[in-house]
């Protein structure tokens, strides 16, 4: 068992690394270009040892950070980097989640040698693809845009995707703001090895990751032998056909826990495919949700999971399957599903399901417009009431982390206008503790675009936990100028005339436990 003092130490380098992975955060918010990563903060920074795993990272977004140590280790299998190199990924079959999300990989020199990397990863609003937004209703992922497998940043590269982008200018700025990142992270890792001595900071890497072990450990070894089955759905594949399946086995021991999503539904012609590196995102997140007490996210916490897949399912596709929105929707309804295996090993301690799916919101320029734009966003919803109280309202929740486009900015880069943003109300579950609100956004579009809705929790609402209500499933409609409303499918791409609106309302949150 580590002593105080140890831990007093192992204390003071997590906050060190931690504080770096924040900073590298910040520097990329301040220096890019567009709102989804300038407003949204839709990016994520972390640090890592010389084998690619994950030493510590900011407080961003866990779909992002739980799948990165597969894309550092593929960059470092494809590499390599050399010092002074930064490589740049996005390929969902070769570590990346989906093509939107750009990583950039640089190495960190101490010395003798790199001994460490530091990764930024954020969402690019548009990376090319058959729709503005580059996450389109796909049946294989040529349809989604650029792709680039594991290798050195160049300017043929950056050209390369500028050329793909409907707006090349923002990725650019977003990807200049990216190195500047990671090159912080590097200035400041550099620094702290200076001033401390690069043996002793790696030393206490390893004390950092121990410590996280030797917690995980103690927690996990207090588990019974068990043998939990779920299944979830998503409402379909691409806004057409029947419900998709994904499917749980649970088993845990003393001191371990295995996943086992190998059950689940064959991948499918659409963009719902969720590649494996997002399983291991959704595992690790409940099982730091779980765990709880501050514990630190880094390589330490896998030590008593297992995850098992099967090549050619939705969790685990074979190329070329569209994977747009398996990092998006699919990811959600992963932790939904563990969240409700768990539940039964710790009754009354797992909160109702919250609103499950990130009401992705995209609407750009058609063709020949004066001016190409590209708006992305994420809405939130209500929140599962729990052990601890109600749900909060229109939040994001689980795999998402970033913010709203505040309605100034929107306007602001955008030919968009808000008609209305506010709580759905009367949409949360009602129990003794009642799930939260879900929200509406209604947007006008100013001259003629098209738009594209991925949504899910619009045919199977959140579930409530232990007798509570479940939340109200999602709808969204289009809206002419006189006010009448057509319904959409969560999943639609459909072209708007200057004036007509666009209205999503946001599922509200499952309640806990039956009202008194």
């Amino acid at each position: 068992m580590i002593n105080d003092r140890d831990r007093l130490m192992v204390e003071l380098y997590r906050h060190r690394w931690e504080g770096v992975a924040e900073e590298m955060g910040q520097a990329l918010t301040r220096a890019a270009l567009s709102p989804n990563i300038k407003e949204r903060r839709d990016h994520s920074c972390a640090l890592f040892d010389a084998a690619g795993g994950m030493i510590a990272q900011a407080a961003h977004i866990p779909v992002h950070l739980g799948a990165a140590p597969r894309c550092v280790q593929a960059v470092i299998a494809h590499g390599p980097p050399a010092d002074g190199e930064t490589w740049i990924v996005n390929d969902p079959y070769a570590g990346g989640t989906h093509l939107p999300d750009i990583t950039l990989v640089t190495p960190v020199s101490l010395g003798d040698g790199v001994r460490m990397y530091v990764a930024t990863r954020a969402h690019h609003a548009d990376v090319g693809g058959i729709s503005p937004g580059s996450l389109p209703l796909s049946t294989d992922i040529h349809q989604e845009g650029w792709r680039c497998p594991p290798q050195p940043l160049t300017d043929d590269l950056v050209h390369a995707l500028c050329r793909a982008s409907r707006t090349p200018d923002e990725r650019l700025g977003d990807l200049a703001a990216q190195r500047a990142a990671n090159a912080l992270g590097v200035r400041r890792v550099q620094s702290l090895a200076a001033s401390f001595g690069a043996e002793r900071c790696l030393r206490q890497i390893e004390a950092l990751v121990a410590y996280t072990r030797e917690r995980v450990r103690a927690w996990a070894s207090r588990l019974p032998q068990h043998t939990e089955e779920h299944r979830a759905f998503l409402d379909d594949a691409r806004g057409t056909g029947g419900p998709v399946a994904l499917r749980l086995r649970l088993t845990t021991a003393p001191g371990h826990l295995c996943f086992d999503f190998s059950e689940s539904d064959a991948q499918v012609a659409g963009p719902m495919n969720a590649p494996r590196a997002i399983v291991d995102a959704a595992v690790v997140y409940a099982l730091l949700c779980m765990v709880g007490g501050d514990l630190p996210a880094n390589a330490g916490v896998w030590s008593v999971v297992e995850t098992i897949t099967r090549p050619g399912t939705l969790v685990d596709p074979l190329p070329p399957a569209a994977v747009a929105a398996g990092n998006v929707e699919t990811s959600q309804r992963l932790v939904d599903l563990c969240f409700d295996a768990l539940a039964k090993l710790f009754p009354g301690d797992v909160p109702a399901s919250s609103y499950g799916t990130m009401n992705n919101l995209l609407i750009g320029s058609l063709p020949g417009a004066t001016r190409a734009f590209v708006s992305y966003e994420t809405l939130g919803g209500g929140h599962g009431g729990g052990p601890r109280g109600p749900g909060a309202s229109g939040m994001q929740a689980h795999m998402t982390n970033t913010l709203n486009t505040p309605i100034e900015a929107l306007e602001h880069a955008f030919p968009l206008r808000v008609w209305a943003y506010g709580l759905r109300r009367g949409s949360g579950g009602q129990g003794q503790h009642p799930g939260g609100e879900g929200l509406v956004r209604e947007i006008e579009v100013l001259e003629p675009a098209e738009v594209t809705l991925l949504g899910e929790r619009r045919r199977f609402p959140p579930p409530g936990r232990e007798g509570g209500e479940d939340g109200a499933p999602g709808v969204q409609y289009r809206v002419a100028p006189s006010g009448e409303r057509t319904q959409l499918p969560g999943k639609a791409t459909f072209t708007l005339q200057a004036g007509e609106r666009v209205r999503v309302e946001t599922p509200g949150g499952g309640g806990w436990r039956p009202a008194r």
